[in-house]
């Protein structure tokens, strides 16, 4: 006779790419129904737009079907629920998935690729809404090609632009072109607004283009908004990746995930030899061991991208589907519960650091705090250190330390320094190569 533990133990052969584990122990088979032959049943994936929804749905229909005593399958999908907003925001209660675009110095692209992002994923078949928070220099106008946008106001509430089956709400819908010469606690109050009384309807992405900077108003958004996670955009030279390692500790102070970091204009093309050209070196090697965060994508530098008021925008560059699928990804992975992380214990000359698999090192300060692999102590272009190790002080110890989602953990020194990140691959291939 056909029974559930049946089904369940049939279906431990089907293997999240990502997590590297099986459905079952994920926990996403739910409500298995047995009506004689007949099998139903849900499977509750981490992101309404998980790339291989199909495919679990092809595979357990399979698996199922050639059970004795099967006739018919039906496999429903369906996605985990946001975490509610700290702030019982009403106007959100439609949206599956929140991701702010962040980047911690202006001039780097962050709004280009917010809006690209959100064409690219409506693309996909999704609903998607992209809110322009920055209130001091409104992008979406100018990406948009539109200064005063058709926003309707519907009691309390007001109704984001329809710009082509994309929802945009930026305060330079109402500003046009005058300048938001605002101070701080203003500025505040346009957010507090623009959040809880922008009426999104039903989303599966709202993605949020946010403020340069880590300052108050980045703080205010991200305290009131219940994020997914957060993409960091940056350029490949030092002062960008400086930056980088700010607005990562930031994020993670008021726990949200940091999905992983946008290298903008990291490359072009040669127009008489078709060669591909780095002007500021390869950095995604770097990125990934500095930061321990995944490089969603490496966009190069590409002329007339400036305006997204079609659907299409953006359709020839590749790399923008391909940051489309690895941020379903990384929110899919950010929305598991992570396997343990290292266990670091400071003590007074040393930092003695234990991985999950029993293996143990320690280290001690002064060889750690030279070892920092940050912007400030290592070039970008060379990778060649350029950190003084005489300029470090002998008995220089941790004052304080951070764990970094499940890939990092930053310490701040003694001697000042507190833009060090170090990756748990970085810190045991440290450890495997001292004796």
């Amino acid at each position: 006779m056909l029974t559930e533990e049946m089904i369940l133990e049939a279906l431990r052969v089907v293997i999240d790419p990502d997590l590297g584990q099986d459905i079952v122990s994920l926990g996403f088979v739910k409500d298995i129904s047995i009506s004689g032959g007949d099998v139903s049943l849900r499977l509750e994936l981490t992101t309404p737009a998980c790339p291989v929804r199909e495919k679990f749905r092809a595979q357990c229909k399979d698996i199922i079907g050639q059970l004795p005593g099967v006739t018919s399958v039906n496999v429903s999908l369906s996605a985990a629920a946001r975490k509610p907003a700290s702030q019982n925001l009403k106007t959100l209660d439609g949206v599956k998935c929140v991701v702010a675009v962040s980047a911690c110095k202006g001039g780097v692209g962050k709004s280009t690729v917010a809006a690209y992002l959100a064409r690219a994923m409506q693309r996909e078949g999704l609903a998607v809404g992209l809110l322009d928070a920055d209130i001091y220099g409104p992008s979406a106008p100018t990406l948009f090609k539109v200064q005063h946008a058709p926003i309707r106001i519907e009691g309390n509430f007001i109704i984001p632009a329809d710009l082509d089956g994309l929802a945009v709400m930026s305060l330079g819908f109402v500003l046009g072109d005058s300048p938001a010469v605002l101070r701080g606690p203003i500025v505040s109050n346009y957010l507090t607004q623009l959040i809880h009384q922008t009426q999104w309807g039903a989303l599966d992405y709202l993605i949020i283009d946010m403020p340069p900077g880590t300052g108050d108003v980045q703080l205010t958004l991200v305290q009131q908004l219940s994020l997914d996670g957060a993409i960091i955009v940056t350029t490949p030279q030092a002062l960008s990746l400086v930056d980088v390692a700010r607005g990562i500790v930031m994020f993670e102070k008021v726990n949200v995930p940091v999905l992983g970091v946008v290298e903008n204009m990291s490359s072009f093309q040669c127009d008489s030899c078709h060669k591909v050209h780095y002007p500021f070196g390869r950095s995604r090697q770097a990125i990934e061991s500095r930061f321990g965060l995944p490089t969603l994508a490496e966009l190069p530098i590409l002329p007339n991208l400036s305006d997204a008021s079609s659907r299409e925008a953006g359709s020839s560059v590749e790399a923008f589907a391909l940051l489309a699928e690895q941020v379903h990804r990384a929110v899919g992975k950010s929305r598991v519960k992570p396997a343990a992380r290292p266990e670091v214990t400071p003590v007074p000359d040393s930092v003695i650091i234990r991985w999950p698999d029993g293996y143990e090192k320690s280290f001690s300060n002064y060889a750690l705090r030279c070892a920092c692999p940050c912007a400030r102590c290592v070039d970008e272009m060379t990778h060649e250190r350029t950190l003084d190790p005489s300029d470090v002080p002998p008995d220089v110890w941790v004052e304080d330390m951070q764990f970094l989602g499940n890939y990092a953990v930053a310490f701040h020194w003694s001697d000042g320094h507190t833009t060090g990140i170090y990756s748990w691959d970085y810190l045991r291939e440290l450890a495997e190569q001292q004796p």
